[in-house]
């Protein structure tokens, strides 16, 4: 297992984690993970990287070891804005090869449009935004937000980080018992006598009141000037269930200038932990064969 290092940075007035593996001064790699993950579980994808990279993996706001926001809710425009800073402490002078999977590939995808000239190469994991919301549905959806914050919202407690990491593998039967364990040791944080809780801030898991607009999106990806990559599931099990139709997927897919599609069979939404060799390979090989 090829070992990271940890990093500090002040990002936005908050104390966010970055993962390091690599040599510095190899070609960047900047990976971003999804929502409930944490930047330790693309070890098995750095694990299986043939040439040498510097890969650096922040931990987002409210996640792993990066300080929690403190605030009711965590609202999607600060992760661009947190990573916007992050690239000016990481690569201030030269535009990177970002990678993300679900909600980090998500605002990779947003980002490289927001910033074009930040980003040289895009990939993104299983990130196909959302179905869109109707206006009809934000009373309720705002009331949902209101009566959440009345209670104070907890993550369940596991005995030790054995049964966290048997409820990954009951999650995902995919994953092995040692990743699974690996996973469990940091995605698993201690919480007194009560055993061991998610590394992350509750109020993750409040609804987000303000409604998801897939038109802003698409515009966003229509602006993206970077090689796109998207790595998916043969079968996309969790986009349709999330109500993204194949209509609007292949809408999105068509947003991008130069674009390339490559799906894993074997895979559900976790193709980091799935398939790590088969989707390291496919990376490093849109990697180098877009090398400048």
């Amino acid at each position: 297992m090829i070992p990271s290092r940890s990093r500090f940075v002040g990002i936005r007035g908050l104390r966010y984690h970055l993962r390091e593996w690599g040599r510095e001064g190899a070609p960047k790699l900047i990976v971003l993970h999804g929502w409930m993950d944490v930047s330790a579980s693309f070890q098995f994808i750095v694990d299986a990287l043939q040439a040498e990279w510097h890969v650096i993996a922040p931990d987002w706001r409210g996640f792993g070891e990066t300080e929690w926001s403190g605030g009711d809710a965590y609202w999607y425009p600060d992760y661009l804005a947190d990573l916007d800073a992050i690239l000016r402490v990481v690569s201030p002078d030269q535009p990177v090869s970002l990678i993300g999977h679900s909600l980090g590939g998500n605002v990779a995808c947003q980002y490289a449009g927001v910033r074009p000239g930040r980003v040289a190469l895009l990939i993104a994991l299983d990130a196909f935004g959302l179905a869109d919301s109707r206006p009809d549905d934000a009373p309720g959806r705002m009331e949902k937000w209101l009566l959440q914050l009345e209670d104070d919202s907890t993550f369940r407690c596991y005995p030790d980080r054995e049964v966290l990491a048997a409820r990954l593998q009951a999650d995902n039967p995919r994953l092995t018992p040692e990743r699974a364990a690996f996973l469990a040791r940091h995605l698993g944080e201690p919480d007194g006598a009560n055993g061991i809780r998610m590394a992350g801030d509750p109020a993750h898991r409040r609804v987000n009141p303000i409604p998801y607009r897939r038109a802003e999106a698409l515009a966003c990806w229509r602006r993206v000037s970077a090689p796109t990559l998207w790595i998916e599931p043969a079968d996309p099990v969790l986009r349709r269930r999330l109500g993204v139709s194949d209509a609007a997927h292949a809408e999105g897919k068509a947003c991008f200038l130069r674009f390339q599609e490559v799906e894993v069979s074997d895979s559900g939404h976790n193709l980091h932990h799935d398939q790590p060799e088969l989707v390291a390979r496919i990376i490093e090989t849109f990697l180098l064969s877009n090398k400048p």
